[in-house]
Protein backbone atom coordinates (compact mmCIF):
# COMPACT_ATOMS: atom_id res chain seq x y z
CA UNK A 1 0.00 0.00 0.00
CA UNK A 2 3.22 2.50 1.02
CA UNK A 3 3.69 2.43 -3.21
CA UNK A 4 0.71 4.02 -4.05
CA UNK A 5 0.12 7.85 -3.45
CA UNK A 6 -2.87 8.60 -0.70
CA UNK A 7 -4.03 10.97 -3.64
CA UNK A 8 -4.27 8.78 -6.30
CA UNK A 9 -6.68 6.64 -3.72
CA UNK A 10 -9.04 9.80 -3.26
CA UNK A 11 -8.98 10.24 -7.27
CA UNK A 12 -9.47 6.77 -7.70
CA UNK A 13 -11.99 6.24 -4.91
CA UNK A 14 -13.85 9.47 -4.39
CA UNK A 15 -16.91 8.97 -6.57
CA UNK A 16 -17.94 5.74 -5.90
CA UNK A 17 -17.51 6.55 -1.96
CA UNK A 18 -19.27 9.65 -2.32
CA UNK A 19 -22.46 7.74 -4.98
CA UNK A 20 -22.20 5.05 -1.92
CA UNK A 21 -22.80 7.56 0.96
CA UNK A 22 -25.32 9.30 -1.43
CA UNK A 23 -27.62 6.12 -1.53
CA UNK A 24 -27.43 5.90 2.70
CA UNK A 25 -27.93 9.39 3.14
CA UNK A 26 -29.94 10.76 -0.19
CA UNK A 27 -28.73 14.47 1.13
CA UNK A 28 -25.89 15.83 -1.28
CA UNK A 29 -24.09 18.01 1.36
CA UNK A 30 -24.32 15.48 4.29
CA UNK A 31 -23.29 12.88 1.57
CA UNK A 32 -20.00 14.89 0.58
CA UNK A 33 -19.37 15.45 4.23
CA UNK A 34 -19.41 12.38 5.49
CA UNK A 35 -17.16 11.40 1.99
CA UNK A 36 -14.77 13.93 3.32
CA UNK A 37 -14.26 12.71 6.65
CA UNK A 38 -14.28 8.99 5.67
CA UNK A 39 -10.77 9.96 3.53
CA UNK A 40 -9.51 11.73 6.06
CA UNK A 41 -10.08 8.81 8.35
CA UNK A 42 -8.77 6.52 5.50
CA UNK A 43 -5.89 8.43 5.35
CA UNK A 44 -5.28 8.41 9.60
CA UNK A 45 -5.49 4.61 9.45
CA UNK A 46 -4.06 3.57 5.94
CA UNK A 47 -1.61 1.84 7.94
CA UNK A 48 -3.93 -0.58 9.17
CA UNK A 49 -5.83 -1.73 5.95
CA UNK A 50 -4.89 -5.14 5.32
CA UNK A 51 -5.64 -6.36 2.29
CA UNK A 52 -7.98 -9.03 3.31
CA UNK A 53 -10.97 -6.98 1.32
CA UNK A 54 -10.80 -4.41 -2.01
CA UNK A 55 -9.72 -0.56 -0.84
CA UNK A 56 -13.34 0.22 -1.88
CA UNK A 57 -14.84 -2.22 0.33
CA UNK A 58 -12.58 -0.66 3.29
CA UNK A 59 -13.61 2.57 2.22
CA UNK A 60 -17.09 2.20 2.08
CA UNK A 61 -17.29 0.37 5.81
CA UNK A 62 -15.65 3.27 7.50
CA UNK A 63 -18.34 5.75 5.36
CA UNK A 64 -20.78 3.47 6.43
CA UNK A 65 -19.55 3.81 9.88
CA UNK A 66 -19.26 7.57 9.62
CA UNK A 67 -22.85 8.41 8.40
CA UNK A 68 -24.00 6.01 11.17
CA UNK A 69 -22.12 7.48 13.90
CA UNK A 70 -23.06 11.13 13.00
CA UNK A 71 -27.07 10.00 12.60
CA UNK A 72 -26.86 8.97 16.21
CA UNK A 73 -25.25 12.10 17.23
CA UNK A 74 -27.73 14.11 15.12
CA UNK A 75 -30.95 11.64 16.22
CA UNK A 76 -29.59 12.85 20.00
CA UNK A 77 -29.82 16.24 19.70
Amino acid sequence: MADVAFEDIYSEHFYGVYKYVLSLCRDETLAEEVTQETFFKAMRKIDQFNGNSKLYVWLCQIAKNTYFTLHKKQQRI
